[in-house]
């Protein structure tokens, strides 16, 4: 049988073994060739489909997305349509988190020249911080238990 092990697959990949075994699990990945002796032999088309699903996801998609574009991509005659739609969803996400990234900056950049190394009494960063510490708390964590 011919075929890279897991580990070389990892390596290639850059990904860690337990991830390319998810993703076996969910489906990102199909069930690899086996040698007598039970270990996953992988061809290239897998180390392939891995680096597609790795980029995939360094670019911010999530699992379900990654799921679909995978199934556009072995229908190429297929329209785009569906593609172009995940990528716009993507991309409104990602402006959207720079717009809140730069408004924190702006915000961050005002308490620090408001403080410039004045005394405590003066800082804007303790008065910015007091004045809006309960304001933006983050919702409980859903995995805390109570």
């Amino acid at each position: 049988m011919k075929g890279m092990p897991i580990g070389v697959l990892a390596r290639k990949a850059g990904v860690k073994i337990p991830t390319i075994r998810y993703y076996e699990e969910i489906g990102l990945l199909p069930a690899p060739l086996r040698t007598q002796s039970n270990r996953r032999l992988y061809a290239a088309a897998d180390a392939a489909r891995l680096a597609f699903v790795r980029h995939a996801r360094e670019l911010g998609f999530e699992l379900g997305a990654v799921r679909t574009l995978l199934a556009l991509q072995e229908k190429p005659e297929q329209s785009c349509g569906e593609a172009d739609r995940i990528a716009r969803a993507r991309l409104t996400e990602v402006n959207d988190k720079i717009a809140r990234l730069n408004a924190l900056k702006t915000e961050l950049e005002r308490m620090v020249r408001g403080c410039a190394r004045g005394k405590i009494a003066a800082c804007r960063v303790i008065e910015v911080l007091a004045e809006h510490g309960h304001a933006h708390q983050p919702p409980p964590s859903p995995w805390k238990k109570s």
